[in-house]
């Protein structure tokens, strides 16, 4: 059955339509009405940022959490530019969303904002779907959540602002999509991959993002065969818990189980596009076997070419593995007998050089592990410190991890944690930022955090300097001081904000402040006063 309505009307129906109930985004011209009339006719929920990039973003990290579309909405011309780093990011992490973004008029084509919205979005990689007529209406906004489910990854819609009060009958549309792609994988490549494991001395098991939803198959076939268990960055904690877990696979190893992971001779990956960190350019899958298991097949080689590669679902191929072993009477490899896991897991903490009224990095993180409400949604923005945060700080599972380092920007953290804490209500989000990242995208929409009362923990790791490039010119023996910066303290632009803000120059005084988390109410925000000579490098 079919109502007339006016098109913006019929956008925001069909958005509902779909489930959904939270709306990230920016009032503009083009799409105003059409966010009114979802809060107020659709009975949705608007999340407004305070910039255009932030609600893409905010977006992201919902789907990713709550394992939903996310769906944010802009204007057009300079607020869909500034949304370009952040559909490159989602693009990248392959996370689906919709982004309902205005158009200029179609009568005007000299209209002072108007740019060629389908060229930009296909540089970010994000797809891209045009409102053609208001009588498409319904067709068109239905084929973008389609598309975004399908495709795992953006799509912008573009919904020209002259449409917008022309009529159209609104039918409800919903395509029912196949979310588990891939079945079961046999034929001679399947027996090959079996033989190449069953003659294994030495096997292990990687697991990646796309393997999250295949943990118990996966570890009951690591059981079977006595191989450890290790994941990508992307599925990080998936197996904790498990004896003969390892951890991150690939640059962010621990030493010691770099070196187990070279002496392995077979490793069955699961989920995993094995990029350039996870294999560390190719060098820890040399002198091996390779077995690759993915739903998709532009995954299967995309890096590097494995000697079997199964175009199969995780889970179901697993079991088939598990199954055959169990039918051939093959023997488990024994590797796991003698494995020290205590050591293998163990980072290394070098020496306390910290420099006077700063506070050590890694001694901070280790006790910020321990005192951190357990049932935390991590996240982390880009930065030098990220890939110690990464090695030392535990998720409860990989869906309450927000990795935004898709893009290698910073800047992005902070605006993904309030999606997260939507996606979440009833847990706390911990948020880990360098000083530069906060600064760039941060302060932004700490205040929207404030606004929306979230349980928020914001750690920033302020070395007073953009550290990757400190790090350069420190190399080649040159003045980093151009890379350095006199910032304002964290803590009290935090409370300014609404939030309530500590800074950290000693151990008295990271007590204080964790003391305080028992007790918080709204967000808050630690700032870890660093020596920027003293903190690790990136493990990329």
């Amino acid at each position: 059955m079919s109502t007339e309505m006016h098109v913006y009307q019929s956008i925001a129906r069909a958005t509902a339509d779909h489930g959904v109930e939270t709306l990230f985004g920016l009032m503009g011209d083009a799409n105003l009405f059409m966010v009114d009339s979802f809060v107020r006719e659709c009975g949705g929920r608007f999340v407004p940022a305070a910039h255009e990039g932030s609600s893409v973003l905010m977006a992201l990290a919902y789907a990713h959490v709550a394992g939903k579309v996310g769906v944010a909405t802009v204007t057009h011309g300079p607020a869909l530019t500034n949304c370009i780093t952040a559909l490159t990011e989602g693009a990248r992490g392959h996370i689906p969303m919709v982004l309902l973004a205005g158009d200029t008029p179609v009568a005007n084509p000299r209209h002072l904002q108007g740019i060629d919205q389908r060229e930009l979005v296909k540089t970010t990689g994000a797809g891209f779907v045009q409102l053609r007529t208001p009588e498409t209406v319904c067709t068109d906004i239905e084929r973008a959540f389609y598309r975004a489910q399908v495709e795992r990854r953006p799509i912008v819609v573009n919904m020209p602002s002259d449409f917008m009060w022309q009529t159209t009958q609104h039918e409800v549309q919903v395509m029912d999509v196949f979310t588990t792609p891939g079945g079961v994988a046999e034929g001679d490549t399947l027996d090959n991959a079996i033989g190449m494991i069953a003659s294994a001395r030495r096997p292990l098991i990687l697991a990646g993002g796309g393997a999250v939803a295949a943990r118990d198959q996966i570890i009951r076939l690591a059981d079977r065969l006595e191989a450890p268990l290790a994941t990508t960055l992307k599925a990080k904690d998936l197996f904790a818990g498990h004896p003969y877990n390892i951890g991150i696979f690939g640059t962010l190893s621990t030493p010691a189980a770099y070196e187990l992971i070279a002496q392995s001779d077979c490793i069955v990956c699961f989920g995993t596009g094995l990029q350039d960190f996870t294999t560390d350019k190719g060098k820890l899958m040399q002198d091996k076997r390779i077995v690759q298991v993915d739903v998709y097949p532009r995954a299967i080689g995309r890096s590097l070419h494995p000697h079997a590669g199964l175009i199969a679902d995780a889970g179901l191929t697993a079991e088939t593995m598990l199954y055959w072993l169990d039918e051939a009477e093959i023997p488990a490899s024994g590797f796991t007998r003698d494995l020290d896991i205590e050591t293998l897991t163990a980072h290394p903490v070098g020496a306390d050089k910290t420099a006077a009224g700063c506070i050590n990095y890694v001694g901070a993180l280790e006790r910020l592990e321990e005192a951190l409400p357990r049932d935390r949604v991590l996240v982390t923005d880009g930065g030098r410190f990220m890939t110690e945060v990464w090695c030392r700080i535990s998720a409860p599972d990989p869906q309450s991890f927000v990795v935004t380092a898709n893009f290698g920007s910073i800047g992005l953290g902070i605006q993904e944690a309030i999606g997260a804490g939507l996606a979440a209500p009833d847990r706390p989000v911990v948020v880990f930022s360098g000083d530069g990242g906060f600064m760039m995208g941060g302060i932004n929409e700490f205040n929207t955090a404030v606004r929306l009362g979230l349980d928020l923990i914001v750690i920033v790791a302020n070395d007073s300097a953009y550290g990757a490039e400190h790090i350069q010119f420190l190399d080649r023996k040159m003045d980093p001081s151009l890379t350095e910066f006199h910032w304002p303290s964290f803590a009290e632009v935090a409370t300014s904000l609404g939030g309530t803000g500590f800074q950290v120059t000693s151990e008295a005084e990271l007590d204080a402040a964790l003391a305080s988390l028992e007790g918080r109410k709204g967000p808050v925000l630690i700032e870890l006063r660093l020596d920027p000579h003293d903190v690790p490098r990136m493990r990329l």
